[in-house]
């Protein structure tokens, strides 16, 4: 059994840099730490916004984007 979940570009993004910052390095359950791998290897599969030269200014535009739309 496989489950999808769909994310918007800004969702992906954030939670690309969140999951590839190491701010989660703090997780010692092994199975978790697998399957924030597998999530963070599915992102780098899919996402090219982290090799643009503004990659900065773009995910500081999906960060704000994402608290305008869900409140902060």
């Amino acid at each position: 059994m496989a489950t999808q979940v769909q994310l918007s570009d800004d969702e992906a993004l954030v939670l690309f840099e969140l999951l590839s910052s190491g701010k989660l390095a703090s997780v010692t359950d092994t199975a978790e730490e697998h399957a924030l791998s597998v999530v963070l290897a599915s992102l780098e599969k899919q996402l090219i916004t982290p090799f643009a030269s503004d990659y900065g200014d773009q995910l500081a535009a999906a960060r704000s984007s994402l608290v305008d739309r869900y409140g902060g």
